[in-house]
């Protein structure tokens, strides 16, 4: 990726969004030495104007910004970084540089992709996830297939809590054959967004 740092002086400016929520939690700018920096050590460093000195984010607090993407806008001379924060980001305590509580009601499944996608590339003999993707494809949709079976069972009964219980498991199953396929929810999303119309 190249970048335009001698457009405004050496410096670009990086927004950082979540990764998982897509809230946009603040802006900070970038000289070459703090984009290097930040792509060598998966977190968030910026150039502090005001310190005239490289600031990795959270290097007081802990709240570190770790890295999941780093973007280029289309005149090379913006960046867009997704990350996952450890804690608050603003300095205020507050969630995002704008005072907005970051939440998303899907976040947490956004989560679950990712450790999902760490269980499939991992070597964990002990994660019942890594068991079923060693398994293969066959064993991981047979499993979707009993999941969604006892879901059907669980809603002809009155049992709330094992309806619940129920599908909570054919989800997470039919994560990890997404996970499986190459896919994400994502891909599933832009599948129903497109059929409405």
């Amino acid at each position: 990726m190249k970048i335009d740092f001698e457009k405004e002086n050496g410096l670009v400016p990086a927004i950082v969004q979540d990764a998982a929520s897509g809230k946009v939690l603040m802006l900070g700018y970038m000289n070459q030495e703090a984009y290097n920096k930040t792509i060598e050590e998966k977190v968030v460093t910026f150039f502090s104007r005001s310190k005239q000195r490289l600031w990795t984010k959270g290097e007081t607090s802990g709240n570190k910004l770790q890295v999941v993407e780093i973007k280029s806008d289309c005149d090379s001379d913006a960046l867009l970084i997704k990350a996952i924060p450890k804690g608050p980001t603003c300095h205020t305590g507050a969630d995002t540089c704008w005072g907005e509580t970051n939440e998303d009601s899907l976040a947490f499944l956004r989560k679950l992709e990712m450790v999902i996608a760490e269980r499939k590339s991992g070597n964990d003999e002990s994660s019942y996830t890594a068991s079923l993707f060693r398994k293969g494809i066959n064993k991981i949709a047979q499993k979707v297939g009993e999941e969604a079976v006892e879901v059907v069972i669980e809603a002809k009964d009155s049992n709330d809590e094992l309806f619940l219980s129920e599908s909570a498991d054919l989800l997470f199953h039919y994560l990890i054959l997404l996970q499986a396929k190459g896919f994400t929810l994502s891909d599933v999303t832009a599948v129903l967004a497109s059929r409405h119309k």
